[in-house]
């Protein structure tokens, strides 16, 4: 249906197909038709009102079986199109192409997407969460668009914080290392407290630091990478629960050789400098401030590991483009980073993209790994399925086993979706109340909608009569137009690279089913066939919508 539109538009205006499909919008009101096309872009080309433009090209678009009516309005020309057509053409789509309904092969491109990254002896918190849910939420919908997509995740294994925690057990712990993130993170916050009190305990910190990077004291490598192995163990069943799988697992520790190597590369071109004994990049001209590769002891910092992941990235993946996701705080680090390797002349400076989402707060203010005001990922999911067992057990008998699978499902629903559909610029306050809601905004709401979809479909024993449907109600063409929309909603989020994009539509999808399925009855009507297909084509796309965001469905609540 949008084709035609397109086609139409291609001969009248002599604009390419791919600039008029990014242009074409869904108007917000009904009113003002099912498609509109703004002539804000030929008012430039042609040197004349957009208003008069819209009214001039209206009337040579011829209409169609499929297009009803074509009308001007300001500078948008507005399409009406044939509702029982588009029903019968989108319910066709959705019931051959399935899962895959959205979907298209446009794009072939080989993208690394790098996201996640905890560092090891640290908690695995709800921010973690967030950049987790986030990364595959994109790498699905950039999947979806028809680009090889490499899952990366670059974690943090040695470094001040790693010497940090080793020093504060060595000296004050009596513990026998163990496989919970809630122990690395109490072991890393009394670090924390414990150098706070006393400044001059720093200095043991630093030479523990040097002789971890040089390798040479055995027992102290030994219960690094006991401890580390043990930290990195611990993420395998969070990321299982997450649905979260990587291609590649980079560890700053495999970088630090390659990483000085660069520093004192960058000195003999002139572009890195010796200052106060550290070696820094001068990047004031470019308003970026002073980076720092190396300290003044020789230690490396992970700006020149960065340099060196960079160059790897490339060489073993032959990729088109690495994006990293982190949050803002680190903007300036990436900044820095891109600007360096343009220095250096590296060919694929222009082909590493850092994309930014904000942080998410506590009622109470800041999370910090410092202080211990985090939530943990394993503690809050555990505290978000005990909340919605009491929930599921009001609305149903269910077995042990069913209770537990449900809430999990749920609490991750609940979660996910929380910090997924808000813009990513936004800082996220996570109210936990709210999230777990079966009204309103949330996972649970989404969940429960397909449950009762796929009830009405299992009550209906498989009624195989003809769709002889001519006219639609209101709610049924706003049901339709919407299913309609998700194929364009899914390129909008992937040219965009914003997940709540698709959140934001499964949202609106679930309230037109549900204003549907109060206003009509489906079985036992005379349209009883239209109407449960109308049903099947509604929980299939909302789960290809909530599949793209990671969160599982459930059959039944």
């Amino acid at each position: 249906m949008k084709d035609k539109i397109i086609s139409s538009l291609i001969k009248i205006t002599k604009l390419k197909e791919e600039e008029i499909t990014k242009l074409i919008e869904i108007p917000p009101d009904p009113n003002l038709g099912d498609y509109a096309f703004p002539c804000f872009i030929l008012s430039k080309v042609l040197k004349r009102n957009p208003n008069e433009i819209a009214i001039e090209l209206s009337k040579k678009i011829p209409l169609s079986k499929e297009i009803e009516r074509i009308e001007a309005n300001g500078p948008y020309i507005n399409f009406f199109i044939n509702s029982a057509i588009l029903a019968e053409e989108t319910l066709k789509k959705i019931k051959k192409e399935g899962e895959k309904y959205g979907h298209t092969k446009n794009n072939k491109e080989k993208i690394m997407i790098e996201f996640s990254q905890p560092n090891t002896h640290k908690a695995f918190h709800i921010g973690h969460v967030r950049n987790t849910s986030l990364g595959e939420s994109l790498a699905r919908i950039m999947e979806s668009q028809g680009n090889k997509i490499i899952r990366a995740n670059y974690s943090g294994d040695t470094g001040m914080h790693i010497a940090k925690w080793l020093w504060y057990y060595l000296n004050y712990s009596k513990e026998k290392p163990r496989e919970e993130e809630s122990w690395f993170a109490e072991i890393y916050t009394s670090a924390i407290k414990k150098l706070g009190d006393d400044e001059r305990l720093q200095e043991q910190v630093n030479e523990l630091n040097k002789k971890l990077e040089e390798r040479t004291d055995k027992d102290l490598v030994a219960l690094w990478k006991k401890t580390r192995d043990l930290s990195i163990k611990s993420w395998k069943r969070i990321y299982e629960e997450l649905g979260t799988r990587f291609d590649v697992h980079y560890y700053e520790s495999e970088f630090e050789e390659r990483g000085k190597v660069i520093a004192k590369k960058l000195i003999g071109e002139g572009i890195a400098q010796i200052s106060e004994g550290a070696t820094i990049i001068d990047l004031e001209k470019y308003n970026l401030g002073i980076w720092v590769l190396l300290r003044k002891d020789g230690t490396v910092l992970y700006s020149a590991k960065d340099l060196a992941l960079a160059e790897k990235k490339f060489k073993d993946f032959k990729i088109d483009e690495s994006i990293i996701l982190s949050a803002n705080e680190q903007d300036l680090h990436f900044k820095q980073l891109i600007k360096t390797l343009e220095l250096m002349k590296f060919k694929y400076a222009k082909n590493y993209k850092h994309l930014s989402y904000n942080i998410v707060r506590l009622p109470t203010g800041k999370m910090s790994s410092r202080t211990g005001d985090n939530v943990l990922y394993s503690s809050f999911k555990e505290e978000l399925a005990n909340e919605l067992k009491k929930e599921l057990k009001k609305r149903a008998k269910l077995s042990d086993n069913e209770l537990e699978h449900k809430s999990s499902v749920l609490a991750l629903a609940s979660l996910k979706y929380a910090l997924i559909k808000q813009d990513m610029d936004k800082i996220i306050v996570f109210d936990k109340e709210e999230s777990l809601r079966f009204e309103g905004n949330t996972g649970p709401y989404l969940l429960y909608t397909y449950a009762r979809a796929k009830s009405i479909l299992k009550k209906a024993n498989n009624s195989k009569s003809p769709l002889n449907k001519i006219s639609l109600s209101e709610k049924e063409k706003a049901l339709i137009k919407k299913l309609s929309s998700f194929p364009d909603i899914l390129a909008h989020a992937y040219r965009n690279l914003s997940p709540n994009l698709i959140a934001n539509y499964a949202y609106e999808l679930s309230q037109e089913f549900n204003e549907f399925y109060h206003a009509e009855k489906v079985i036992g009507s005379e349209n009883e066939s239209f109407l449960l297909s109308l049903v099947k084509a509604f929980s299939q796309v909302l789960k290809n919508a909530l599949n793209l965001l990671g969160i599982q469905t459930l059959e039944e609540m």
